[in-house]
């Protein structure tokens, strides 16, 4: 089985988002995705073996590698990234605000917006056809904001 590349996912996965605002609710809604999701890993107990490991960190580390067997300067972002989320659900646990039902709310919200962008699209979205794709959109946008910044990937 061949492995496809980074430039191949992310090319396949653009075909299915050329409409410009299909594009705008993506770039909203994506990253949106990405942090209600590490929220949910958050949110559940976790033995208090090591302060600050939870599921989502632990999670994140997987997710990590994964990007990194297909671009190590796509992996570094995602990384960046993914630490942001974790920091912000700290703030967010900090606040006493519930991170599972903000990130359910959130979540909900996001995917409404989603299928809204491909409904305007006039296109399914890619992860009907692989399920992949759902960790190839943060990959696409960092992708984007790589080549916006002249960062080879």
């Amino acid at each position: 089985m061949a492995t496809r590349s980074m430039d191949d996912w992310l090319d396949a996965y653009g075909e299915s988002h050329q409409n410009p605002t299909n594009k705008k609710v993506h770039f909203v809604c994506v990253p949106v995705i990405f942090f209600t999701i590490v929220g949910f890993l958050w949110a559940i107990p976790f033995p208090a073996l090591l302060p600050g490991l939870n599921w989502a960190s632990l999670a994140l580390v997987f997710v990590t590698l994964y990007y990194l067997r297909l671009s190590p300067p796509i992996a570094l972002g995602m990384l960046v990234f993914s630490l942001l989320c974790l920091s912000g659900l700290s703030l967010l646990e900090g606040m006493g605000i519930s991170v599972f039902w903000f990130s359910l709310v959130v979540f909900v919200l996001a995917w409404i917006g989603q299928f809204w962008g491909h409904k305007v699209e006039g296109k399914k979205p890619s992860f009907f056809e692989d399920i992949q794709y759902l960790m190839i959109g943060p990959a696409w946008i960092m992708g984007f904001l790589y080549r916006k910044w002249g960062i080879k990937y």
